[in-house]
């Protein structure tokens, strides 16, 4: 099984559900697909941990959609999905598990790349956060990782997907 993360219009297919933070001398997960949904098991849901920072820095962790750290943020979760709300009720983050007929009605050079990597989980990310250092912002068109943007990118990696201070690695 592999995992597709789309942000915007980019899809980054890796081996692994995780997405680190390479920061320096220092790599640290920012997201853990813990479990997925499967829409034939009833008793199955989508959960992750998560360990991000919102604007001003405050940390905002997630174990299995649970909160781990105290703060001025909300978490809503669905079968498919975990979202985040910022104290104002913005979305910080939004982490949802597309189901197979959505994901194939992507862009073709995104399904054309899915296509090549089956099975996989497709994981849409949205939303404006930091990870330790690095700002990510992930619309419905572009993916801004610090000042670096990315539209339109399909790209398989033997590795788990890494956001750096330069941008994306896979």
């Amino acid at each position: 099984m592999k995992y597709a993360f789309i942000f915007g219009t980019s899809a980054f297919i890796v081996p692994q559900g995780v997405i680190t933070v390479a920061n320096e001398d220092i790599t640290k997960q920012v997201l853990h697909v813990h479990s997925l949904y499967h829409d034939n098991d009833k008793a199955s849901f989508f959960s992750i941990n998560l360990d991000i920072q919102d604007a001003e820095g405050n940390y905002i962790r997630l174990t299995e959609n649970k909160a781990e750290s105290e703060g001025n943020y909300k978490v809503e979760t669905e079968r498919n999905s975990v979202k985040v709300f910022n104290g104002d009720g913005s979305v910080l983050i939004y982490v949802h598990q597309l189901d197979d007929e959505t994901a194939m009605n992507l862009e073709h050079n995104i399904t054309a790349e899915f296509e090549v990597n089956m099975p996989l989980a497709v994981i849409r990310i949205n939303g404006d956060f930091m990870a330790d250092g690095v700002h990510i912002v992930a619309e419905n068109e572009k993916l801004w990782v610090n000042d670096d943007s990315w539209a339109t990118a399909a790209l398989a990696g033997t590795g788990p997907l890494r956001f750096t201070a330069a941008g994306v690695a896979i």
